[in-house]
């Protein structure tokens, strides 16, 4: 029996990365905001009664997709930060940046799917909220290790107004980091902003305007170091 339901397993895990693969390819031609479920059944050759045992609504198959990008952005992101582990802060996190960065670069219809447009109709339910923290996590843990080194020097930050320096506390407590509110005020704008670097990098909106794009991201990136209070890199 339990080798029955192994092969049943399988075959159903094989079955939803086919559904999860030609989705991917609709967005990549028409959008999210046209993603089919009907459509994605036509191309499998199935019918679309079988599919909505799979995925029951298109809600349910781009949530599905985006925890997958979500994921996978995440992964490259605490591999590159694994991978700089002997170097400076400032050089952790320049790494975690330029993984996004390339990610972003190389599965730019994924990358739209979670930074882009918003998909018209869709809410994300709470099950994203973990994988999208993956970026953020990386980049406290590098504050984090040079707070408790003493290589995170005090900011701009530190004059936030009350009302953000209690948010970044809140956000604190919630992620369980123990790190100075302004250090966490500063990070939630430069997290910010590196997004704002990425976004105008896939979108082409450097176009006509950067064309050495490798090295005004890594000064970029190296600026948002110091404006967290990171120390420069050796």
């Amino acid at each position: 029996m339990s080798a029955i339901k192994g092969a049943r397993e399988r075959a159903r895990d094989e079955v939803t990365a086919a559904i999860k693969e030609e989705a991917r390819r609709q967005l990549a031609r028409e959008g999210a905001a046209k993603l089919s479920l009907r459509a994605v059944a036509r191309e499998l050759g199935m019918v679309s009664s079988a599919l909505y045992r799979y995925f029951p609504s298109r809600d349910d198959l781009l949530t599905a997709l985006i925890i997958d990008a979500y994921d996978a952005l995440g992964a490259a992101a605490e591999d590159a930060l694994a991978a700089a582990s002997g170097g400076s802060p400032e050089q952790r996190w320049t790494a975690v940046c330029r993984a996004v960065r390339e990610w972003a670069l190389a599965h730019p219809h994924e990358y739209a799917l979670i930074y882009g447009t918003p998909v018209p109709g869709y809410t994300a339910p709470s099950d994203t909220t973990g994988p999208a923290a993956r970026v953020g996590l990386a980049l406290v843990s590098v504050l984090r290790d040079a707070h408790e080194a003493g290589e995170l020097r005090p900011t701009d930050a530190s004059a936030a107004p009350a009302p953000v320096q209690e948010d970044a506390r809140r956000l604190g407590v919630e992620l369980g980091v123990d790190l100075p509110a302004p250090a966490l005020a500063g990070l939630t704008a430069t997290w910010a902003q590196l997004f704002g670097l990425v976004n105008f990098e896939v979108f082409g909106q450097f176009n006509h305007v950067v064309e050495a794009r490798d090295e005004f991201f890594d000064q970029a990136a190296a600026g948002l170091a110091r404006q967290v209070g990171l120390l420069p890199g050796e």
